[in-house]
């Protein structure tokens, strides 16, 4: 996600920071390449120039200007304008009626059917009752992709009839019957907007008035979204919007430029293909992502939702007690493992030694295969040998690997990480700091290891 802008914008940085003082001409030279990596991220023109604008009238201040530090302090200056551009934070709320209606539109293949579905799960774990609609009759498999979903999630979904405007009508009365407080209908979309779909959205609209009037739109069509979200607001007056496929190879251009194009708030984002992998959107988090500063409240917010605190408190006391064992590791390999993958956990971690380019390197390192491997092995263990590894010797180690399908090489890579890992505890502990996360197990083919030690 931003990965090419995040890079271009960093290198500009660098540059900033070498220099002890600025001219406004070195100023103007790194904003021109600020501009030609907003572009080439696909944002829209008048976007970047109005940003760059805000940023060269505070960045050519005297108070910047003359700062000890006017590189880095012109960093602050991008991070708080691009927080402006992306507007400011608006929860997505529903009103108390019974039932509250949303209504989801877009094009085909922007994701509209499952952004329904992460909605829908989101607000159930919320205590929310919602049912799916199946609104869009046009795309022959749309029907039988959202009951799927709404199994999956343990929605029920609503489609009986051809006419979707009736559908979409009868839709509300089924939800009164079935006592459900939230109804999410999935309209029908078009490779591209043309004047049916409009109608059948202005129809649908009119008959359900529905509370919210959302937009997915697909992160990776840059301007094209823009433009389509232009063609909904001035049609059916759209709320709000979900930016799809974030995950994917996203340039960027559409979250920096949907806001201050439309005046609509982006509400969540998509950030996986699983139906849980729909978050609220922070625009100075996602600023902080994009200028390579991290998101460490994002991060947070997963550790909290995803977590078992219990399990940590375990941990933490086995530690004290100096009892800590390959059970307890496994434990924490699996909390860890909710968090999703390892490469998005860290991009969310700020000042990772060696920058961008170190951290990529320890993503290679450590991907979820590892952390599969790492819990295969543990498994094949006896519980004895999980309390004790000091026992696991020739033979066992042997055992061991056959029974994980690994080598013997692979269990001698993971109890030594392990025991690593305890020492680096127990001094951890010595300074009464109490860990909520193990170290993440080394790559363990042959085993890797930071690069001021040898295996």
């Amino acid at each position: 996600m931003f990965d090419t802008l995040t890079d271009r914008l960093n290198g500009v940085f660098k540059k900033l920071r070498s220099r002890g003082k600025l001219h406004p001409k070195q100023v103007d030279n790194a904003l021109a390449e600020m501009r030609t990596a907003l572009l080439e991220a696909d944002v829209a023109v008048e976007v970047a120039d109005d940003l760059l604008s805000r940023v060269r009238g505070r960045a050519l201040s005297e108070e910047v200007m003359k700062s000890l530090t006017p590189g880095q302090q012109i960093v602050k200056v991008v991070n708080e304008e691009l927080t402006v551009t992306l507007g400011e934070h608006r929860p997505f709320t529903l009103p108390q009626a019974r039932p509250a209606i949303v209504m989801m539109a877009g094009v085909q293949g922007s994701g509209k059917t499952t952004a329904c579905a992460k909605l829908a799960l989101l607000l159930k774990s919320k205590g929310r009752r919602p049912l799916l609609v199946a609104a869009d009759l046009e795309r022959p498999a749309a029907v039988e992709q959202l009951r799927t979903l709404g199994s999956e999630i343990g929605v029920p979904v609503f489609s009986e009839g051809r006419d979707p405007v009736k559908v979409a009508k009868a839709s509300v009365k089924e939800a009164e019957r079935q006592q459900a407080d939230v109804v999410i209908i999935d309209t029908a979309g078009r490779l591209h907007v043309d004047d049916d779909m409009m109608k059948q959205a202005r129809r649908i609209r009119d008959v359900t008035k529905p509370h919210h009037v959302l937009m997915a739109c697909d992160a990776m069509t840059g301007q094209d979204a823009v433009v389509q979200a232009r063609a909904f607001m001035h049609e059916v007056d759209t709320t709000g919007f979900i930016l799809t496929k974030l995950d994917g190879d996203a340039r960027g251009g559409a979250a920096l430029s949907i806001t201050a194009v439309t005046g609509r708030p982006v509400f969540f984002i998509g950030t996986g293909e699983k139906p849980a992998d729909l978050e609220p959107f922070y625009p100075d988090r996602m600023a902080g992502r994009i200028l390579g500063m991290g998101d460490v409240l994002t991060l947070i917010d997963k550790a909290q939702e995803s977590m078992d605190a219990e399990a940590a408190r375990a941990s933490a006391e086995q530690l004290l007690k100096g009892q800590f064992t390959l059970e307890d590791f496994l434990t924490q390999l699996r909390e860890m493992r909710k968090l999703g993958p390892i490469q998005d956990l860290l991009k969310m971690l700020p000042g990772v030694p060696g920058g961008r380019d170190a951290m990529k390197e320890l993503a290679g390192q450590v991907d979820d295969g590892e952390l599969k491997r790492a819990e295969a092995i543990i498994l094949s263990m006896t519980p004895e040998e999980r309390r004790n590894p000091a026992i696991i010797h020739g033979s066992r180690r042997l055992r061991i690997a056959n029974g994980s399908g690994t080598t013997t090489s692979d269990i001698n890579g993971l109890l030594k990480d392990f025991e690593g890992a305890r020492k680096m505890m127990r001094t951890m502990m010595g300074g009464k700091r109490v860990p909520g996360l193990m170290k993440m197990p080394a790559k363990m083919s042959g085993g890797v290891a930071p690069k001021n030690k040898k295996r």
